[in-house]
């Protein structure tokens, strides 16, 4: 007879994110105690991380904070991931992803090396380590797979859950001075739902716009396009790919009459740049 029961079962789930099966053996092989389980399910976890070094980790959380310094503002955006949702939304991988972040935050760096090699002040060892213990209690692989800094006067942040019951999974920074923090939080909304790759068309790199342009003018003359209309029909592409690819260029989305551009100069704002994270893509 089962020295446990299913609220055992659910507690231990809860608290370590394992598998079903995983946390039915721990507790027979512990007897019911709970703290040797947990402890079981830790060490067998260890002992797999290197089998785990190959699996996909399509799921995941986007977390963002932003932090206060003389210059102004730094908002620190990361992606941890997890091969699944079940994982995603337990108490073990919601809390490393605040430590991971926390960390992230203190250094301020893109740079995954830096910060996986971040001592954490919660606790011993970096935040490698960390990824690593919350993985064997798990038993999943968890990546730390991305990082986003972004600096200005004022830094927004938005995060969208795609599912209630799931922690978000798309996040936006967004830089800007003071005066365009009052159209900031509906901007970086806009950057949620509209994926724009560029801030302004300076940004777009010379050889993205001469590809635009070849494919466009090549697509014209194969669809037999009058030869002295070809330079307008390549501009009215060129600027198409703009509206569709450039924030300040893009339609808003909560009022498509008008650009993203055109609503910052409305207030006489400006924005200095974005990042956007949606988990796995």
């Amino acid at each position: 007879m089962a020295n446990y029961t299913t609220a055992d079962i659910k507690a231990l789930r809860e608290k370590t994110g394992a598998g079903m099966l995983d946390v039915k053996k721990a507790l027979e092989e512990a007897a019911g105690d709970q703290a040797k389980a947990l402890e079981i399910i830790r060490v067998k976890g260890l002992k797999g991380l290197a089998k785990r070094e190959g699996r996909s980790t399509s799921d995941g959380l986007v977390a963002a904070q932003v932090v206060t310094d003389e210059s102004g503002q730094i908002g620190v955006m990361i992606e941890l991931n997890s091969e699944t949702d079940f994982v995603a939304k337990s108490e073990p991988f919601i809390a490393l992803a605040n430590q991971v972040l926390g960390a992230a935050a203190a250094v301020a760096s893109e740079d995954l090396g830096i910060v996986l090699g971040s001592p954490l002040t919660s606790q011993k060892g970096t935040v490698q380590d960390q990824i690593d213990n919350v993985s064997a209690t798990v038993g999943e692989r968890i990546q730390l797979r991305r990082i986003a800094v972004v600096k200005g006067e004022h830094v927004e942040i938005y995060l969208h859950r795609t599912s209630p019951d799931l922690p978000p999974q798309v996040g936006v920074l967004l830089a800007s001075d003071e005066v365009g923090a009052k159209v900031a939080h509906d901007i970086a909304m806009h950057i949620a739902a509209y994926s724009p790759v560029f801030l302004n068309r300076e940004q777009v790199p010379e050889e993205t716009v001469a590809a635009e342009k070849r494919i466009a003018e090549e697509t014209a003359v194969a669809e037999g396009k009058n030869e002295k209309a070809i330079p307008r029909i390549v501009e009215g592409r060129l600027n198409g790919f703009f509206k569709d690819n450039v924030l300040l260029d893009q339609a808003f989305a909560k009022d498509p009459k008008t650009t993203v551009g055109k609503l910052l100069a409305g207030v006489g704002g400006t924005v200095s740049g974005f990042a956007r994270f949606r988990v796995g893509a």
